[in-house]
């Protein structure tokens, strides 16, 4: 069902799948890489149609890449057969996905989040790191969160270290972007509760009255929460450290936080 096949490095299409690793490139072109076909039939069971579809010959007979295959021709989009070597190069990895697709990003705004829709909502303010990123998502997915919003500058979620961390949950959770001053202007009108978490709080994040929908603010793996977006909280809690580590990776933090607000 492949549309052609494409065995040279220096095919313009491939070039470009290529330059999506880089965040200008991205930027431009609205347009992102998802690797192996777990996540990209994940794209496509959430509505999620391929630009571009490249496969090996290995996964060529699989039946949920077939499907695969369908959605982006339905959706005018490219589908091509390549070789290994333009897979390990596509994904600069050694041992490349059989399966790569292009999607087209989705932001949204803070006028779309719904927040009866949810439990909890997640608020993360300048995070740096796009393998934490990645794991919130996934992991905000798991607990069946309204949105991942990303308040000020932070790591691009569309970056292939970030889509990869998500395993899948990038086409799953809300994505929203917005200025420090946008999310200080929209907050008041947040009907629940809104938590973060500082080093220097005394409530217990387990003895915290949630009130839901929850907000869960958290500041980046450096500096935390900075006092302008911890002025922001109803409430500040601290996770409790019983051994000589005096703090938790960003990820681990939040997924600590997301299930105390959901109960």
């Amino acid at each position: 069902m492949s549309l052609r096949t494409v065995t040279s490095l220096t095919n313009p299409t491939v070039k470009a799948v290529r330059a999506l690793h880089m965040r200008k490139e991205r930027d431009e072109t609205g347009l992102y890489v998802a690797e192996g076909l777990k996540a990209v039939i994940e794209g496509v069971e959430t509505g999620h149609a391929p630009k571009i579809l490249m496969y090996g010959q290995s996964a060529a007979d699989h039946p949920l890449l077939q499907n695969a295959i369908r959605a982006t021709q339905q959706a005018r989009g490219e589908v091509i057969e390549v070789t290994q070597d333009i897979l390990a190069k596509v994904s600069r990895r050694d041992n490349p996905q059989a399966v790569v697709g292009v999607f087209p990003q989705a932001f949204q705004t803070l006028a779309d989040v719904k927040p009866g829709a949810a439990q909890c909502v997640v608020a993360l303010h300048r995070v740096r790191d796009p393998g934490n990123l990645g794991a919130i998502i996934r992991t905000a997915d798991s607990a069946g969160c309204g949105a991942v919003i990303l308040v000020g500058e932070c790591c691009d979620p569309y970056s292939v270290e970030a889509v990869r961390a998500t395993m899948g949950s990038i086409f799953a959770v809300p994505l929203v972007r917005a200025t420090e001053a946008e999310f200080a202007a929209w907050r008041p009108g947040w009907p629940g509760s809104v938590v973060g978490t500082l080093l220097s709080a005394e409530v217990d994040h387990r003895q915290a009255a949630y009130a839901r929908p929850a907000l869960v603010l958290m500041g980046n793996e450096q500096q935390g929460l900075t006092p302008d977006m911890a002025a922001l909280c109803d409430v500040n809690v601290k996770i409790p450290m019983r051994g000589r580590a005096d703090s938790l990776n960003l990820s681990v933090a939040t997924g600590i936080m997301i299930y105390a607000a959901t109960g």
